[in-house]
């Protein structure tokens, strides 16, 4: 978990919205979704670089124990950080004005699947 006064570096994604967001991690935590459990991972995003908002990314442990048996090994955290910053991506490309109305973004089994196929993984 991230210390609240750790130096934070901030990062630009240019999104095929025509969107440049920046963002920095800010947090994971453990987290419930209804039964389901897992990490939430929290970024901090800006879209005009004035006002941040929080981002969240929940990634379901149950996405994370069928990959693990399916792949024959377990999803290191790198990995999974991964995954959930690569969902974030795609929320930056698909999703016109987030700053409106942020999404609550979740990684179950499928989208796992194809966020960690895009890393070669």
């Amino acid at each position: 978990m991230a210390r609240p006064d750790a130096v934070r570096r901030v990062k630009s994604y240019s999104a095929a919205t025509g969107y440049v967001y920046q963002y920095y991690f800010f947090e994971v935590r453990p987290a419930r979704r209804g039964f389901t459990t897992g990490n939430e991972y929290i970024y901090m995003v800006s879209a005009d670089r004035k006002s941040v908002f929080p981002i969240c990314i929940f990634v379901s442990s149950k996405a994370v124990q069928e990959w693990s048996t399916a792949a024959g090994r377990p999803l290191s955290g790198t990995e999974e950080y991964a995954a959930a910053k690569m969902r974030l991506f795609q929320a930056f490309d698909e999703i016109e004005d987030l700053a409106a109305r942020p999404p609550d973004l979740i990684v179950d089994v499928s989208s796992l699947t194809a966020l960690l196929k895009k890393l070669d993984i």
